[in-house]
């Protein structure tokens, strides 16, 4: 285990899951889609049109999200609507981007 400056220990274990959440998000389209996810509940095809990618995309993208277990699926008659389930994520995709600047630079 390794302490950082303030004292909190942290495993490889801990490391390693969160070296794949990073990788995940790190697919503009996926974070784009949890951002949008941010706002409330969305079908496929608006994620689709919100994110600029087909709807067979944005599919793909959704099932890896789903898969670890950062968004969820619920079915409503014939559409299927996603949530954000995992709130830190969330937390975490909001202070990235909120310290980068709307040009993409770092926010002074």
């Amino acid at each position: 285990m390794d302490e950082n400056i303030s004292g909190r220990a942290v495993t490889v274990a801990q490391l390693l899951a969160a070296a794949e959440v990073f990788d995940l998000l790190s697919a503009p389209t996926r974070l784009h889609l949890v951002w949008s996810l941010a706002a409330g509940e969305q079908d496929v095809t608006t994620l689709a049109e919100r994110t600029g990618v087909s709807i067979p995309a944005a599919s793909q993208h959704l099932a890896k999200l789903k898969a670890a277990g950062i968004v969820t699926p619920r079915r409503e008659g014939r559409r299927q609507l996603y949530r954000v389930t995992d709130q830190r994520t969330l937390a975490v995709v909001d202070g990235m981007l909120s310290s980068i600047s709307p040009h993409g630079f770092p926010a002074p």
